[in-house]
């Protein structure tokens, strides 16, 4: 089931995004207690999207790939590759995936041309932020959908007008968000238009849909995760491996290089274990 906030006219072919997270950007429990550090939740909030040259061709090859894994016996009454668990059968999901589907996954895609965007928060320096709110207006309440909303502003800044007709793929969060997306949208359009281009009025179409629907939202998954482990588990092999395919990745609370964040890109060395010694984040403090 998908939702759409607006037609676009037929004999138009739109720019397809897909956009999906990692992290929910919580930062308090029912009783107002701050989790960060706790272990309970995630210490960074990044949201990502994708685009693509050829989504068809990519999304044949993932379909046939995830057939001769089902006709795999090595993979024969492995939970995740039951269509009664949901998960690999079904979708790729790449924290639900085995490792040795994940490879194989990998490996597709960097057969494919697609462009990856995502955008970086660290919940420490979220925590700082909201503090500082709460000082200046005592009335003030955080909750995670304004980091979202936020991520999602800075996500499409000049992302909106060179085309006539965009159509945005949002993971599914419910009928109302998807509304309140479209609105960000339209936002960071406003934006676009200071920006050279030749559509300044794009058209702009939301949709959500769950991720089994859609190989875009599946790739975008496998990005994420791919920056997760580096900043959950240390693990850089995982986004060194994809980095051809990272047009930009914002680490927008590292403050090392500009005070409006650090900005990574495939032109320039991937972002690893080294790099991330150098970042400066002004977090909570203790």
């Amino acid at each position: 089931m998908t939702e759409a906030d607006s037609q676009l006219p037929t004999t138009v072919s739109p720019h397809h995004y897909f956009v999906d997270e990692s992290g929910d950007g919580v930062i308090f429990d029912s009783r107002g207690r701050v989790l960060i550090g706790s272990g309970k939740v995630q210490d960074h909030f990044i949201l990502g999207m994708v685009e693509f040259t050829d989504l068809p061709a990519l999304e044949g090859e993932l379909t046939e790939l995830r057939a001769a894994l089902l006709a795999d016996p090595y993979f024969k009454g492995v939970p995740s590759m039951l269509p009664a668990g949901g998960k690999t059968a079904m979708f790729f999901h790449a924290k639900d995936d085995l490792p040795e589907v994940r490879r194989e996954v990998f490996k597709v895609l960097l057969r494919h041309e697609f462009n990856f965007y995502g955008i970086i928060r660290t919940m420490s320096a979220v925590h700082r932020r909201v503090v500082l709110l709460n000082q200046r207006d005592p009335t003030y309440r955080y909750t995670p959908s304004e980091l979202y909303d936020s991520a999602v502003r800075r996500l499409f800044d000049k992302k909106l007008h060179t085309e006539p007709a965009y159509k945005v793929i949002f993971a599914s969060r419910g009928k109302a968000r998807t509304r309140s997306l479209r609105e960000h949208l339209l936002h960071a359009q406003k934006h676009s238009k200071k920006a050279a281009g030749s559509y300044p009025d794009a058209t702009v179409e939301v949709l959500a849909m769950p991720a089994n629907d859609s190989t875009g939202l599946q790739v975008a998954d496998y990005c994420l995760w791919a920056v997760q482990r580096l900043f959950a588990k240390n693990e850089d092999r995982f986004l060194d491996l994809i980095w051809p395919k990272v047009a930009l990745l914002v680490d927008a609370d590292d403050t090392s290089e500009a005070s409006y964040g650090t900005y990574h890109t495939r032109k320039r060395p991937p972002l690893d274990l080294v790099k991330m010694k150098s970042r400066k984040v002004e977090d909570s403090g203790p």
